[in-house]
């Protein structure tokens, strides 16, 4: 057996020398791991494993969930031109979305194997930051064999006899073979990695579930209640239900959609968990369901028991056929094949606006290249990749190793379920030993889309609020169905699974609470306004104020109250869209700035007012997140009269103009008469139905200010320095 850093030798002074140069073939079976790191809260953890040789991966194994004695039995076969490079093995506990967590790694020492035998090798894990603690170890089959060379004698092979080679020169020849044979190797090793890439990011099917209720929930709580919460997790990804207060009978009223892998199964997992607030959560039980057995196309109503406790789940779960989403190669692009892109537009055609509302349009993003990225590694060099999301849809590029100015050339199709979805694009550097480093991002509105046009986008920072060093050039073209676009704007929209936990911050208080500060003083500036023609400060004004009082209380009706909005964005759209707008933008975007100042001095401040607002988090948090809602709220009115995102300002004229010509030809007893009965007779008609607020739905397709600066795309010059940019980015 072989441990960490231990060797294995025959004894003969051949193998003790150092190792003769040479092309091997290196058979590896990963068999199993035995008593691996504990990495997740529920006392498991879901490993995988890498390998890297000479600075490069070269392999990476299936991810088996929930469990510290995994099986993987895959088996790998590497081309190595040096024993001196050993193999380089790490383990990690995968989180979808989330940072993958170090479980452990160990070398195993190339040169110290006995060739031409099958060796049982185990690995002990190892943390060097942590090298006292039991990581568990690897059980492997390893089996190296010289591939046949000039420096051979096959007589001695036939025989099985330990050689002792002498060194010779190469001559010109053997080393042109050499460098073919390692270009080839490194184009076979990129374009299987990248079929693994694109295999362990398509999904064959959506799990669209609807969490409805609990009944008779296990009490946590000393005054016999919980406030309960749902997981999900289906493979490696995982949803989160809000948290119900006090209740053994919560109503959550839920919808998401999950996709179905080929590689992980079809078990859905769910737990339930008491929240509790400054400790760790009580797990109140559990259940699962084999989504195999479910019928496809068809939404199944489900009551499911607790498997550790009492109570009951009760789920709404359909399984669908895929969604278009592809990965491809320039020369596969699916928009640019004439008969294939007929067929795209007869899908998303007017005469198809009724049929499968979920289906909105898809989008195509050709992923080309990027130039002048940050340096993350000490080789000067960096190993990128593309991340790309889509809401919750997320797919990446290949890993270009040592390259500042990467070539990727891919085409990404995603199926778009919400026209207002913001693209999000983000450059890591791969560092296996850590969490991948970041390098820059863009968030691209699928509205400011310019159809089959090649842009370079400047990189931003994760806020989006400043540039960084590096462009990236993407191609998109985005295809949808105006009508299904419009329905689709007044349900709720999706939200994301895996989102950051919000932070308390002495900068983003003051920023909001300026934000709401702003929208009070525009309000206030009216009632000041109307005021003065009460207090005749200008008697042309007041005159002109009370005539038009006397004329529309006269001839008031109520239809025109929508009539008068419409008159409003009318008036917006030819006087004021864009200036306003801009100049709104410019303001938010200045407040942002000042922010990252604020951060570079955040170390040289007194700690102790941010030990207090650590103690009240919670309380300051809500009063935080309050704000920024009250903030956006005011903005996203103003933005939808301001023309900021045209199709919702078109739609606002259309629902508009729609509510004028009802209350204009049928009385408002009517209207109420058919509100009330539709509101009356929901619950009853469709009892597991999800309530919404169309209005409120609407508006949160709007951006606000601060939602506009981060997909503001910047327009500098590529060369020059990220600090010089963000002096020159408020001008």
């Amino acid at each position: 057996m072989l441990g960490l850093g231990a060797s294995c030798s025959s004894g003969s002074p051949a193998e003790a020398a150092t190792p003769p140069p040479g092309i091997y073939k290196l058979e590896i079976e990963l068999k199993r791991g035995h008593n691996l790191a504990i990495r997740d809260r529920g006392g498991s953890s879901d490993p995988y494993v890498k390998f890297k040789l000479a600075g490069k991966e070269v392999f990476r194994s299936k991810t088996i969930h929930k469990n510290l004695n995994p099986v993987w039995d895959e088996k790998i076969t590497l081309i190595v031109d040096s024993l001196s490079e050993p193999l380089y093995v790490k383990v990690f506990d995968y989180d979808f979305g989330l940072q993958d967590d170090f479980m452990g790694s160990a070398f195993l020492y190339l040169e110290s194997l006995e060739q031409q035998r099958t060796i049982p090798v185990t690995l002990v894990l190892k943390d060097p930051q942590l090298p006292n603690e039991d990581l568990g170890s690897l059980e492997l089959a390893v089996t190296l064999t010289p591939k046949s060379s000039p420096m051979e004698d096959p007589r001695d092979t036939a025989r099985g006899e330990v050689k002792t080679y002498r060194w010779k020169p190469y001559v010109n020849k053997t080393m042109l073979l050499r460098r073919s044979w390692k270009r080839s190797t490194k184009q076979q090793q990129s374009l299987r990695l990248t079929e693994v890439h694109r295999k362990s990011q398509l999904w064959r099917g959506i799990v669209s579930i609807t969490l409805i209720e609990g009944r008779n929930l296990t009490p946590m709580d000393p005054n016999g209640l919980s406030d309960p919460y749902a997981k999900f997790r289906l493979g490696p990804q995982k949803y989160k239900s809000k948290t119900m207060s006090k209740t053994l009978s919560p109503q959550w009223r839920e919808q998401f959609d999950l996709h179905l892998y080929e590689e992980t199964g079809g078990v859905l997992e769910i737990t339930v968990w008491d929240k509790d607030t400054g400790r760790r959560d009580d797990f109140i039980g559990r259940c699962q369901l084999d989504l195999s057995t479910l019928t496809k196309e068809k939404t199944h109503h489900l009551e499911l028991p607790l498997e550790e406790s009492r109570g009951v789940l009760v789920l709404l779960v359909t399984l669908t056929a895929s969604a278009a989403v592809s990965i491809a190669d320039l020369s596969l692009t699916p928009l640019e094949d004439p008969e294939e892109r007929r067929e795209i537009l007869k899908r998303y055609g007017v005469r198809k606006s009724l049929s499968n509302l979920r289906d909105v349009g898809i989008v195509q993003v050709k992923v080309l290249r990027a130039e002048g990225l940050m340096v993350a590694d000490v080789t000067g060099k960096s190993d990128p990749f593309c991340v790309l999301e889509l809401n919750n849809d997320r797919l990446q590029t290949h890993t270009i190793y040592k390259n500042l100015n990467p070539e990727w050339n891919k085409v990404f199709t995603f199926n778009v379920k919400d026209v207002h979805s913001v693209l999000e694009v983000s450059v890591f550097d791969e560092d296996r030993d850590r969490s991948a480093d970041f390098l820059g991002k863009v968030a691209i509105p699928l509205l400011n889309i310019r159809n089959g046009v090649q842009r370079a986008y400047l990189l931003k920072n994760k806020e989006l609020t400043a540039p960084t060093k590096g462009v990236i050039y993407l191609e998109m073209e985005v295809v949808y169905n105006t009508i299904k676009a419009a329905l689709k704007t007044v349900v709720p929209a999706e939200q994301k699974y895996i989102e950051e936990e919000p932070k308390v911050s002495k900068q983003l208080l003051q920023q909001n609470f300026n934000r709401v500060k702003r929208c009070i003083m525009v309000l206030f500036s009216y009632g000041t306004y109307i005021n003065s023609c009460f207090e005749w400060e200008s008697s042309q004004r007041s005159i002109t104020a009370f005539i038009l009082f006397v004329v529309v209380v006269w001839n008031f009706e109520l239809y025109m109250l929508p009539l008068g909005l419409v008159l409003l964005l009318v008036w917006n759209y030819f006087f004021s869209s864009g200036r306003e707008t801009a100049e709104t933008s410019m303001e938010a975007m200045f407040e942002w700035e000042d922010d990252e100042e604020d951060k570079e001095e955040k170390d040289s401040e007194p700690k102790g007012f941010m030990d207090k607002l650590y103690a009240i988090q919670d309380v300051f948090i809500s009063v935080q997140t309050a704000l920024d809602e009250v903030a956006s709220f005011g903005e996203r009115l103003k933005n939808t009269f301001n023309w900021t995102v045209p199709f919702l300002s078109w739609l606002a004229i259309t629902a508009l103009c729609l509510a004028t010509l009802l209350l204009y030809l049928i009385p408002l007893r009517y209207l109420v008469l058919a509100w009330g009965v539709n509101k009356f007779t929901k619950k009853l008609r469709d009892p597991y139905m999800i309530e919404n607020n169309e209005l409120l739905d609407f508006l949160s397709r709007v951006p606000s200010d601060v939602q506009m600066m981060q997909y503001r795309e910047l327009r500098a010059d590529p060369g020059q320095s990220p600090n010089k940019r963000r002096r020159a980015y408020p001008s």
